[in-house]
């Protein structure tokens, strides 16, 4: 920022170049982006570094012209040694990370194959799923002057706790069991679009058109952490299997991986074959490779280790508006603006099944049980399919408007969904 060796360095992970933290500190806080390249930049996402102390020259009147040049060679050396020293530790980092990524793969993997074809015990069973029918309704956790209900998630170690996102510009965490609200979440500039609730903590994460990610306390509503990672809306936010990390997609055509504990982005990734913008984004149960849709409805499969376009899924037209991995890696469902879903076999590479709606028919939410046995379906109403025959069990048309969010509950036990009728629906037997 001031052309000067800095005495407090610091690094812009956004742009890899060093500088002095006060002045940087000074200028993000006026313009919320990186001085060189105007990416956007927090001071959470910037690492501070430790260096030697920098001997700075005496004036020219205290000695001469050769120590002078000694003394800025010095400095030189001293900025360079910084710089590949920065450079070796986030090269070092990403090795860590993809390491701990690789780790827990093998874990899934291994877990995967053990459980088998073995079904939990108390699996709800298609015939309990076609005798569902809706046990409650919530319509006042959003305002009433700005209705609307966009987004929903329960937390998969209870999943009695569940955070809705609005129009309204709030998330709501929500408690099944009592029927209360635990906290209102506020901060967003726009409406919230996507929301996740983190499997093992009381940490909820939302995204939003005013092109932030924040990290809540599920508790209090306290936000811990602001990503800034994105130029433009966010449209999409998935948590790693590890808990630790976070991806994100935006209109800005970019897909960005983020540490949740620090709030700093470790790569923010575009490629020529996107194009457009990104609309959805979703991780892989390995978690090494992801899917992402675009509004000109190519699904983009991702190995996040390379960070490179390895597959893609043409077929469907408009916006992909939702996708969705089953549980057992095998299969990808897919939803755009043409009335359909359509599944994709990711050994073979190929779409074997389109489940194919009225032509009027919107899809906003796709989901899978977390045994991998139903697949429901939100949008004009509410189905739920039977997986591997993919056949339809129930529809529920409960709700007054679009649903936009569904998820089932511990084995399938209930099926929430969320509305633009602004009401919060639970169903089961």
């Amino acid at each position: 920022v001031s052309g000067e060796v800095p005495e407090v360095a610091c690094i812009s992970p956004v742009s890899g170049c060093v500088f002095e933290k006060r002045l940087l500190e000074k200028f993000v806080f006026e313009n919320g982006t990186d001085p060189t390249n105007n990416q956007p930049l927090s001071m959470e996402q910037v690492i501070e570094m430790k260096t030697n102390p920098i001997v700075r020259p005496k004036p020219p009147s205290a000695t001469s012209i050769p120590a002078i040049l000694k003394s800025l060679q010095d400095e030189w050396d001293a900025c360079m040694l910084t710089s590949f020293t920065l450079r070796q530790q986030l090269h070092t980092t990403r090795q860590d990370v993809i390491q701990k990524l690789q780790d827990k793969a093998s874990v899934l993997t291994s877990e995967r194959k053990k459980r088998g074809k073995r079904m939990p015990e108390d699996l709800a069973s298609a015939d309990d799923i076609r005798e569902y029918k809706q046990i409650a309704s919530h319509p006042g956790l959003h305002s009433a002057s700005v209705p609307g209900i966009l987004c929903l998630d329960l937390c998969a170690s209870d999943t009695y706790k569940v955070v809705t996102g609005g129009a309204d510009k709030t998330a709501v965490v929500f408690d099944k069991e009592s029927e209360q609200v635990i906290t209102t979440l506020k901060g967003h500039a726009k409406k919230v679009t996507n929301v996740l609730y983190h499997p093992s903590e009381d940490i909820v994460f939302t995204a939003s058109p005013d092109s932030t990610i924040r990290i809540w306390s599920a508790q209090d509503g306290n936000c811990s952490t602001i990503i800034r990672t994105h130029k433009e809306a966010v449209t999409g936010i998935s948590l790693h299997a590890l808990g630790d990390y976070l991806l994100s997609c935006s209109e800005d055509q970019h897909w960005a991986f983020s540490d949740v504990r620090t709030g700093q982005t470790l790569c923010r990734v575009t490629d020529d074959a996107i194009g457009n913008a990104l609309t959805c984004a979703q991780f892989h149960p390995d978690g090494l490779i992801f899917g992402t849709g675009t509004k000109d409805s190519q699904i983009m499969i991702w190995d996040l280790k390379e960070r490179t376009n390895v597959a893609n899924f043409p077929g469907h037209s408009g916006p992909v508006t939702a996708i969705s991995f089953s549980e057992n890696g095998y299969y990808l469902a897919t939803a755009a603006g043409d009335a359909c879903v359509k599944l994709w076999d990711l050994r073979k590479l190929k779409n074997f099944k389109t489940l194919t709606m009225a032509d009027d028919y919107e899809v906003r939410s796709l989901t899978f049980d977390q045994s991998g046995s139903y697949l429901a379906v939100g949008g004009t109403d509410v189905r739920v399919y039977l997986c591997k025959q993919w056949q339809e069990l129930k529809a529920f048309s409960d709700h007054t408007a679009v649903a936009t969010g569904v998820r089932f509950g511990k084995n399938a036990k209930f099926l929430a969904s969320s509305s633009m009728d602004r009401s919060l629906k639970f169903f089961s037997i």
